[in-house]
């Protein structure tokens, strides 16, 4: 008694003469992180309103417009499990900025092609396939990375701030840039986006390196990935999340890989207008950086996800029967917050459960069943828009996200009130 109450002094004695305890921030390492997202994702915005622009130059067949769309996702169905142990076996910050140098290669040659007129759709998702696979490596290494270079009480709000930088880039400036310099000159979306990667490389190169990430005896790669497999299965809550991950990509790729069809010729959207239209989610998206992290610690993890669950249904049907453009972008801002709110949740949580030596493995078997659908969904709705009309996969899109949220939340809500919230062990699956 008395030695626990004098350690307790002393405890308190030393405080009080240190003063109070230093409020934790974000250093310059994870700015550096932030900025080098910043700068891609404004050339990724410009690539991904350009892209869909030249394939329907080339043809107009939902088909295969919707193949160079399927093309970009499909690594993660292929290359997602040993891109995970890649990540938790070498150092991260290195793997993230040679993906980025291989995507500034990748881009470079498309643009190569634009110029010289030879871009055709076998090659588009040749190179798509190309900057995917290496996606798949960087955004895996960059989830992981993360909880090394901030305290684990701001991962929140660093997932928001990177979820500001992402959306304004990938969605607010990149979009509307990508269609005008696509109007003036095809090869000039490309060409940014190329620079963007290369600066970001140079960027990511000077991260602090992680010795923990390099042991010096490493298992076999199928070894790691069972260790990851089995770690998420039996992990009721976040196996379960992840399931609708999938479900829920798969139905927005439905409309996503029609929606420059949908937008120019049934919405009559310029080509200019397309880029801005796109912009329309990145204002949802900013909103919902800045306001989630405070809406979810109010609300609570589970109400905060199973809300933006609920919207997003309600969202793709909407798109599917919008009578006009501003009704359209007006969805589509909606859309952005949700989405939002849900990866704020999604992946604060999954940072702050898994352990950190399994996170890069944990991670690419969530994504792989969360990704890994998408370019199935693509297709799906190519086809669909094909058969029935280019507003059909989203409300085929919507209906089927309703059908598995409802499904899915009496074990969503069951899965929450055990699961736990340290990293020290996974819950044992029912």
């Amino acid at each position: 008694m008395d030695g626990h109450t004098t350690l307790a002094g002393m405890t308190h004695t030393a405080q009080t003469a240190a003063g109070p305890r230093p409020k934790p921030r974000l250093g310059r390492p994870y700015w550096r992180l932030w900025w080098a997202n910043t700068i891609s994702s404004t050339g990724d915005g410009a690539f991904v309103a350009a892209l869909p622009l030249l394939a329907v130059t080339i043809t107009r067949d939902p088909r295969l417009v919707a193949v160079v769309t399927a093309a970009t996702y499909l690594p993660w169905l292929l290359l997602s499990l040993p891109a995970g142990a890649v990540v938790d076996r070498y150092d991260r910050a290195t793997l993230m900025w040679v993906s980025q140098a291989v995507q500034t290669a990748v881009v470079a040659a498309i643009t190569v092609l634009v110029v010289f007129r030879h871009a055709e759709i076998t090659l588009l998702a040749v190179a798509a396939f190309c900057l995917g696979s290496a996606e798949v490596v960087f955004s895996n290494a960059a989830q992981a990375v993360l909880p090394a270079l901030v305290p684990a009480e701001l991962l929140p709000k660093a997932n928001g701030s990177q979820q500001i930088s992402l959306t304004v880039g990938e969605s607010f400036l990149g979009p509307p840039v990508g269609s005008l310099l696509f109007a003036a000159a095809a090869a000039l979306p490309f060409g940014l986006d190329a620079a963007s990667f290369a600066g970001s490389a140079a960027l990511l190169a000077r991260l602090p390196r992680s010795r923990r990430d390099r042991p010096a005896h490493h298992a076999k790669i199928r070894t790691q990935i069972a260790e990851g497999l089995r770690w998420l299965t039996r992990h009721r809550l976040l196996r379960i999340v992840a399931v609708l991950l999938g479900i829920y990509n798969f139905a927005n790729q439905m409309g996503q890989a029609i929606l420059v069809l949908l937008a120019t010729q049934t919405l009559h959207v310029s080509t200019r207008g397309y880029g801005f239209l796109l912009a329309a989610s990145a204002v949802g998206s900013v909103i919902g950086g800045l306001v989630c992290p405070v809406l979810t610690s109010r609300l609570g993890v589970l109400p905060s996800f199973v809300l933006s669950a609920l919207v997003e249904p309600a969202v793709f049907v909407g798109i599917g029967l919008a009578p006009g453009p501003a009704v359209a972008a007006a969805l589509l801002a909606v859309q952005g917050f949700s989405v939002t709110m849900w990866n704020v949740v999604t992946v604060s949580l999954r940072q702050r459960i898994v352990p950190p030596h399994l996170l890069g493995r944990v991670n690419s078997v969530y994504r792989m069943l969360g990704w890994g659908l998408m370019p199935l969904g693509a297709l799906a709705g190519g086809f669909v828009a094909h058969a029935v009309g280019l507003r059909a996969p989203y409300i085929v899109g919507g209906l089927l996200c309703l059908l598995s949220i409802l499904a899915a939340l009496p074990f969503l809500l069951a899965a929450g009130r055990t699961a736990p919230s340290a990293p020290s062990a996974p819950s044992d699956a029912a």
